[in-house]
């Protein structure tokens, strides 16, 4: 997919490119509701992962490729409360997978994804 990044000025292409390939190919209509989730949120959003290739790691365990090779999910950390307002925000933005990494003594990472024909919300 072809994408303008200057469509998205809180994001750089670097921020979604993926680790292990180097290759980014990040859906525009998923970017454009991360970066209307970002601006109603008024705080920084600093992925972690966002496009992965189908041969990274991560891809190749599943028995089929998750959002993240489709171009339309993002991982990032976030803090309470913030927690909660992303979590609202994306609901009400039309995010379809909401994912929310709550392991102890770790930080607190959500995943938001465009991916699922039905909302779903797991913590993992």
């Amino acid at each position: 997919m072809n994408i303008n990044w200057d469509d998205y000025p809180n994001f750089s292409e670097h921020e979604f490119t993926c680790s292990e390939t180097g290759e980014c190919d990040m859906d525009p209509a998923f970017m454009s509701k991360l970066q209307q989730l970002r601006t109603e949120l008024g705080k920084p959003i600093n992925p972690s992962s966002g496009y992965r290739s189908p041969s990274h790691s991560a891809e190749r365990k599943k028995d089929q490729p998750g959002a993240h090779p489709r171009g339309c999910a993002v991982d990032f950390p976030v803090r309470n409360p913030d927690a909660h307002k992303v979590v609202e925000l994306a609901l009400k933005l039309g995010f379809t997978g909401i994912g929310i990494s709550q392991k102890p003594g770790r930080p607190r990472y959500i995943h938001l994804d465009t991916w699922a024909v039905r909302k779903a919300i797991w913590s993992y």
